[in-house]
């Protein structure tokens, strides 16, 4: 504790809550009976045991983007979306597989920024037929260009053995170690990256 912080009273566990990371997990998908929040609640379950972060859901359906280049750009989603990207160290993606790709309203949403994306780190947890394994390579490649270090530990999940009837997210025990692993290596990078933003 330095000197000035002796002075003004501030105590070492108000020093940690401070210097938190702040993670946000993003769904990735917009429509209607998506399972992706049912994915992001499982991973922000295990994400706020380990206490190492501050981790939230940061749903893009709540922000209403128009489609990028319909409009004028003064709707006050772009401006909030961006915002709330601004305030992340980085990110977690739930990624849904469409057609060996990502949703066309997760590359609407990476699109509506530019530098509030850069020098961060990013997970990503995938599913769909084969995993989301697709989805998840062609994400990497816009991350690189967004200026994000996406992590090399991915979660995949199986429409078939994680979901019953593909709707009721019931996860394999088995994907909790990678899950671990993917987060440990998105803190380390999130704050290694703030030191150069």
């Amino acid at each position: 504790m330095g000197l000035l912080d002796k002075l003004f009273g501030k105590t070492s566990e108000e020093e940690k809550t401070v210097e938190k990371l702040n993670i946000g997990i993003i769904l990735g998908s917009t429509r209607q009976g998506r399972v992706s929040p049912q994915v992001g609640e499982w991973i922000k379950g295990i994400a706020d045991k380990r206490g190492d972060a501050n981790y939230e859901i940061v749903d893009i359906a709540d922000f209403n983007l128009p489609f990028l280049g319909t409009t004028d750009g003064s709707e006050p989603g772009i401006a909030a979306w961006n915002q709330k990207l601004a305030e992340l160290d980085g990110f977690v993606f739930i990624v849904q597989e469409y057609n060996h790709s990502i949703t066309g309203a997760l590359k609407n949403a990476l699109d509506f920024a530019r530098e509030a994306w850069n020098d961060k780190a990013a997970g990503i947890v995938s599913y769909g037929s084969t995993g989301g394994a697709r989805a998840a390579e062609h994400l990497r490649g816009i991350l690189g260009e967004l200026k994000v270090a996406d992590v090399r530990t991915h979660p995949t999940l199986s429409l078939f053995t994680d979901f019953v009837n593909g709707s009721e997210f019931k996860p394999a025990e088995l994907h909790l170690t990678n899950v671990t692993a993917m987060l440990n290596e998105v803190v380390s990078w999130s704050g290694a990256l703030k030191t150069i933003r």
